[in-house]
């Protein structure tokens, strides 16, 4: 027996609310900061405005899922944020790439996407997010 403690589930939740939180961050600063290198990957933008919206929505979504991830409550909001924010851009990676409306370089991001949906789904709901409205 080796002595090394296994993580809980809390803190497994919150290390995955801040990777998540931190992923967010740093994609939506890539076209905030550097839109030159994000549209040569992605390809150019007509609506700089929708670019820089949805780069500050990121920020926003990541920075609060940074901020929660400590407590049960903060991981069931970094948890639902998580998916969200992952099952809209999968959305739109998939819808658009097909139509030809954005490169083929989004299902890069779509992996991506997918692959926070499957972590998140894969552990238990914390539990503060049992189910149940709060009043």
């Amino acid at each position: 027996m080796s002595g090394t403690k296994r993580p809980g589930n809390g803190e497994v939740l919150e290390g995955l609310a801040l990777a998540h939180g931190a992923f967010n961050v740093i994609g939506g600063l890539w076209p905030l900061l550097h839109r030159r290198s994000f549209e040569w990957f992605f390809g150019p933008k007509t609506d700089q405005w929708l670019q820089t919206a949805t780069g500050a929505l990121l920020v926003s979504t990541g920075i609060s899922q940074i901020a929660a991830a400590s407590t049960a409550e903060g991981q069931a909001h970094a948890r639902r944020a998580g998916l969200g924010s992952s099952l809209s851009l999968l959305s739109v990676d998939l819808l658009h790439v097909p139509r030809g409306t954005i490169r083929p370089t989004y299902l890069v991001d779509a992996a991506l996407e997918a692959a926070w949906i499957a972590a998140w789904i894969s552990m238990p709901a914390p539990a503060a997010d049992d189910g149940r409205r709060r009043r």
